[in-house]
């Protein structure tokens, strides 16, 4: 077997790093959308937080009950 060092065309040279750069690029992306993702998902569970703090405050005024968002009436639930 030759020692000869064996190279790749110009060619194939340019097609393995147009792959290699679209993967990184792709790569970033990623990382940005889960960068997005986190920021969302924070905000979800802020907005999450308020609302359960809000329910309590109902049910300390009215007790435990249910609440009708299309027409605002509430009912009296039965605890068990």
């Amino acid at each position: 077997m030759s020692d000869a060092k064996q190279m790749i065309t110009k060619d194939q040279l340019e097609k393995i790093q147009g792959f290699q750069k679209e993967l990184n690029k792709l790569l970033n992306e990623v990382g940005f959308l889960e960068a997005q993702k986190s920021a969302v998902l924070g905000k979800f569970q802020e907005e999450n937080k308020k609302t359960e703090d809000f329910k309590k405050e109902l049910e300390e005024e009215y007790g435990s009950i249910n609440i009708n968002l299309e027409d605002e009436i509430i009912e009296k639930t039965l605890i068990k």
